[in-house]
């Protein structure tokens, strides 16, 4: 008989029902982290992400035990569980991908970003970095996550570490993160391709396009044509500065490249119906012209035109600047997928309000993409079931095994 654990409630442990086990709860974690090799690990994975679905408030690892053990053992055992224990989070991560799919159709890939501030320099991956969202320079790490669209929801399946120079190059620090040989300073649109290249290696074949703001990486060309060259449709917010050229024959003395902001302001004007993912409808005007990029190689096969388009503001000023290969498609459609854009927004916002994504120190690496993969297990079990966690579970594992000299046995 499996003993429960001493979880925060009214009832008796002893007078609970062994059927009170089984539950929509077990079913996840028992999916989601069936790959992890050790049973203390898959047990203690449960056990972290009950506490970040049933603990209020500050998700610090002491509040996350309280609340799912009365063992004195347990804040121990979760802090290495979740910084030292070495569990491979890329099939977690595969197997949250699989579950979510199973829960409503992919409506599209969107890339989000989480900024995560820190105080100091020994969280890995920590910098100087300029955030468009809130118009501040700060000391933060930098995610870039891969989300679904299920619905009116984007939850999140996968994530990068961004990490600067100095993070790569400088031999201590690598060691002092455990930031493994493998890895390599890769910029903003290098990451993003990775991420849909992971989307593509998991899910079944689909059409959903790609849905992201790249509005502030000079790069972002780089991303398109990578997208483009996979076959991959996309709606992509770009800087207003990017250099687009008008459809046509490429021929000696034709134009230079100009600014997307200048070429758009030929474009013609049209009253759309944009329907944001919650199902909420409103008339915008939007302005659009067809374009291709500079770049293609000397006798290469003319490549598909794109659209750029953005919304027209009562001032006259464009907003955002967005293009789309999806030029075969209704406008309204298009402008309509490029909502999904808060989606991710929202999606990171709720994580830190509700699922402790910022009550985590971060210093190593394999700790946050630990953290980082518990989080998004727990946010995206939330909001695709709308369950709450059991108040009963199988007991908590005993602690991580010492040898003799009373050093952790993390094999």
């Amino acid at each position: 008989m499996v003993v429960p654990c001493a979880l925060p409630t009214s009832t008796p442990v002893s007078e609970v029902p062994e059927t009170h086990l089984a539950s929509p709860f077990g079913d996840f974690t028992d999916q989601v982290f069936q790959n992890l090799r050790r049973a203390d690990q898959r047990r203690w994975a449960g056990a972290y992400l009950a506490g970040l679905l049933i603990t209020p408030g500050k998700k610090s690892v002491r509040r996350l035990a309280g609340a799912v053990s009365a063992s004195p053992t347990a804040v121990q055992s979760l802090r290495q569980f979740v910084s030292l224990s070495p569990w491979d989070w890329d099939p977690v991560m595969r197997e949250l991908t699989r579950w979510a799919q199973g829960h409503g159709r992919v409506s599209t890939w969107a890339i989000g970003r989480a900024v995560l501030p820190k105080r100091g320099d020994r969280s890995v991956g920590v910098h100087r970095y300029f955030d468009p969202s809130s118009g501040r320079t700060l000391n933060c790490q930098l995610g870039l996550g891969a989300f679904l669209g299920i619905g009116a929801l984007q939850v999140p399946v996968d994530w990068r570490l961004l990490l600067p120079a100095p993070w790569t190059e400088d031999t201590q620090l690598r060691r002092r993160a455990r930031i493994p040989d493998e890895i390599d300073h890769r910029p903003l649109w290098a990451q993003a391709l990775d991420l849909v290249d992971t989307l593509e290696a998991r899910t079944a074949p689909t059409s959903a396009p790609v849905v992201a703001d790249m509005s502030d990486d000079p790069d972002v060309a780089l991303f398109l044509r990578g997208l483009s060259q996979r076959a991959r449709d996309f709606v992509v917010a770009v800087p207003q500065h990017l250099k687009v050229l008008p459809v046509g024959e490429r021929t000696p003395g034709a134009p230079e490249p100009v600014s997307a902001r200048t070429h758009i302001s030929s474009g013609n004007i049209d009253s759309v119906l944009v329907t944001a993912p919650d199902g909420r409808q409103q008339h915008t005007q939007v302005r659009s012209v067809l374009v291709r990029l500079p770049g293609a190689r000397p006798g290469a096969t003319p490549e598909y035109p794109y659209r750029v388009f953005t919304e027209v503001l009562p001032e006259g000023r464009p907003g955002a600047m967005w293009l789309t290969s999806l030029t075969h498609q209704r406008l309204d459609n298009v402008a309509s997928l490029a909502t999904h854009r808060t989606g991710t927004t929202t999606a990171v916002a709720g994580m830190e309000r509700h699922f402790g994504l910022l009550d985590f120190e971060g210093r190593s690496f394999p700790g946050w993409y630990h953290h980082m993969t518990l989080v998004s297990a727990a946010y995206t079990y939330q909001r695709l079931t709308h369950r709450p966690v059991p108040r009963h579970m199988p007991c908590c594992p005993a602690p991580f095994p010492r040898n003799s000299q009373g050093q952790l046995h993390l094999v």
